[in-house]
């Protein structure tokens, strides 16, 4: 009898051993969706952002289209995204008695602050010719 008395207490170190590892394992879960959280998020905001600064290169060609001539640099706000847009000309050129200027057109769109974590920004660059 003394032999099956000596041996109480190793269940105990495995029902121990059993929750630190479901443990640990919850905390990887847990962590793991906090990423997938964070990289949707990123995602979403970097397809925003990309969409206003394209909208602000529309605009900013249909005034350029629309006159022939440079618009002043310029901002806007689209769907909480400010949006600095500005114009140059940086070519003329003549075919024939026809004379065409070629506009490059610059579309910054930002998310946030530098330094938040949540920060985005997108630039773009169109070149066309009136």
């Amino acid at each position: 009898m003394s032999w099956v008395s000596d041996q109480r207490g190793f269940t105990l170190v495995q029902a121990i051993f059993i929750l630190v590892v479901l443990g640990m394992l919850g905390v990887y879960m847990v962590s793991l969706s906090t990423v997938q959280q964070g990289t949707t998020t990123q995602a979403y905001l970097q397809a925003k952002v990309y969409q206003a600064s394209r909208s602000g290169l529309e605009w900013g060609m249909k005034q350029v289209l629309d006159s022939s001539a440079c618009f002043s640099a310029s901002s806007m706000t689209i769907d909480q995204c400010p949006v600095a847009l500005s114009c140059q000309v940086v070519d003329t050129y003549t075919e024939g008695v026809t004379s065409y200027q070629v506009y490059e057109l610059t579309s910054v769109a930002t998310f946030a602050t530098l330094s938040s974590p949540d920060y985005v920004s997108r630039t773009l660059k169109v070149t066309i010719h009136d």
